[in-house]
């Protein structure tokens, strides 16, 4: 007789949650009026929008948990050829959604030309690309406890490095002097960078990728224990324990190397590993395994199903219709001016990315129904 396989609710409402405040906190009607907790930190400290990407890559990990199974046995080649297919479509579209779309279009219609040597090289489905392959291809090749062992050890050598390099003269943990912009600027150039901070300086820079597999190993080492024999009330309080005392390795860490999103630090990925490992304990609770869920935790189930492929159409809505002009304005800011702002200019903002959120869990839900996944 086949056994039904075990849903784990829980974690399939972590990744909906995440990408959910991912697109709200992407997506406010105008950038001048975001409610406080809504906005990175500016350099050192932590918000919770900080917690978002590192959930993303966390929630990734657990996925792979499951997804990784149907390689055992395969030939290692065939392995590799799917982790470097993955990891290079991955990157691929990262890139194009920079460059997308293709050319530039001023508020008079105006057509100029997008050349490629001034798009960024370097971001979010970069990063997960990179962190992806890395992750996969250690925990495939070298197994689990050489991988956890490496990860590890990762987190200090990469607090060595970017307090021992950086740009001569400039303090090697401030934004202009850190060891991440340093090997950008070498490796690909200005023009090619994240320009967001004034000067060139990608929070998605390559060094940083170093630390950030941290999260998506983390994650699979949470799916795995999720998955075990244990007693679901014992395993939840489990990883409730462990999470506190990362978060609070991380805080006592934070005095020698500060928590910086923007630089990934150590201490700031002990630190969202150790606030995701609660948050799950929490949804574990709410959401016993193989139990049906209440409507709410249906709701974000939807879009926890699809998460890269609702990501990437949240992207790109939003760039066409930033790039699109309306009057004297682009076709976003118009939309905010017109339909959003009169609730007052923060609730205004704040509605409008909620609304867009919206209107992109609706594309998940359209998947869905047509068993539409897009999975690493």
């Amino acid at each position: 007789m086949e056994t039904k396989p075990i849903r784990f609710g829980a974690l399939d409402v972590f990744r909906g949650m995440t990408i959910v405040f991912m697109i709200i906190v992407n997506s406010p009607g105008n950038w001048s009026f975001v409610y406080g907790p809504l906005l990175h930190a500016e350099w050192h400290g932590f918000t919770p929008t900080d917690l978002v990407f590192p959930s993303f890559l966390f929630a990734i990990g657990t996925a792979m948990s499951f997804s990784m199974r149907k390689w055992a046995g395969q030939p290692r080649s065939e392995v590799a050829k799917q982790i470097l297919k993955r990891t290079g479509l991955l990157f691929l579209f990262g890139y194009l959604m920079y460059w997308y779309p293709f050319f530039r279009l001023d508020l008079a219609w105006n057509f100029s030309a997008f050349p490629i040597g001034e798009t960024r090289i370097f971001g979010v489905l970069q990063r997960i690309a990179l962190a992806y392959g890395v992750a996969a291809a250690l925990l495939h090749f070298m197994g689990k406890k050489w991988t956890y062992a490496l990860v590890l050890l990762s987190l200090p050598v990469y607090w060595f490095l970017l307090v021992s390099y950086g740009i001569e003269g400039l303090d090697p943990l401030s934004l202009e002097g850190n060891a991440v912009r340093a090997l950008d600027l070498k490796l690909i150039g200005a023009n090619h960078m994240y320009m967001g901070e004034g000067i060139a300086f990608d929070p998605e820079g390559l060094l940083t990728t170093l630390p950030s597999i941290a999260n998506i190993v983390a994650g699979y080492a949470a799916g795995l224990f999720v998955q075990g024999e244990r007693d679901e009330k014992n395993t939840r309080i489990d990883l409730m324990l462990l999470g506190a005392s990362l978060c609070l390795v991380a805080l006592v860490w934070n005095l020698a190397f500060p928590i910086n999103k923007k630089l990934w630090t150590s201490s700031y990925a002990l630190l969202t590993i150790g606030l995701d490992l609660v948050i799950l304990g929490l949804l574990m609770w709410f959401f016993p395994k193989d139990k049906k869920l209440p409507g709410w935790g249906r709701f974000f189930q939807t879009p926890g199903k699809n998460p890269l492929a609702i990501y990437l159409l949240s992207e790109l809505a939003l760039i066409t219709l930033y790039t699109l002009p309306a009057g004297t304005s682009s076709a976003w800011e118009w939309t905010y001016t017109n339909g959003f702002s009169w609730m007052g200019a923060k609730l205004g903002s704040f509605a409008m990315a909620a609304v867009f959120s919206l209107s992109c869990w609706v594309f998940g839900y359209w998947m869905d129904r047509r068993k539409w996944y897009w999975r690493v």
